[in-house]
């Protein structure tokens, strides 16, 4: 079963088991698939499903930090809910060491000698840590690796 055909499953069971906030956080999800399949008109594949669920925790992470900021913490709990159902969908995350390799092997794939290489660098672990790192950590080590 695909990732899609998943995620409407458990719209459905949630539909079932009257969970209001969880069905909520699926439509929601949903609609932003549909969105970009009629917008691009095509049918989207597991990885741009992610792309898509990634986005999505990103802005709950942003909404999560403002809201908690202006101590709004109804809303802070209702992103974070949100924020979980999401996470579900995801693949499971790279660890420390992993994120090590795989950011060596691409420095050495890529030849990367300094600071200037890093996009090269990036985009090879992007493809291979897609949905399964936070990228702005992942640049991070990568910009520490460089510089050494």
């Amino acid at each position: 079963m695909g990732l899609k055909e998943r995620i409407t499953e458990d719209m459905k069971s949630a539909m079932r088991a009257r969970e209001s906030q969880r069905l909520g956080a699926l439509r929601l999800l949903l609609a932003a698939i549909k969105q970009r399949e009629v917008d691009e008109r095509i049918v989207l594949d597991d990885a741009q499903l992610i792309a898509i669920i990634e986005k999505m925790l990103k802005q709950r992470r942003d909404s999560i930090q403002q809201y908690a900021a202006a101590g709004r913490e109804d809303l802070v709990a209702a992103e974070q809910f949100e924020s979980d159902v999401l996470r579900a969908y995801m693949p499971v995350a790279a660890d420390d060491t992993e994120i090590r390799q795989v950011i060596a092997a691409a420095m050495a794939e890529s030849g990367a000698a300094g600071v200037k290489d890093m996009g090269k660098v990036m985009a090879l672990v992007k493809q291979k840590l897609a949905g399964r790192a936070d990228m702005a950590v992942v640049s991070g080590r990568i910009k520490e690796a460089l510089q050494d």
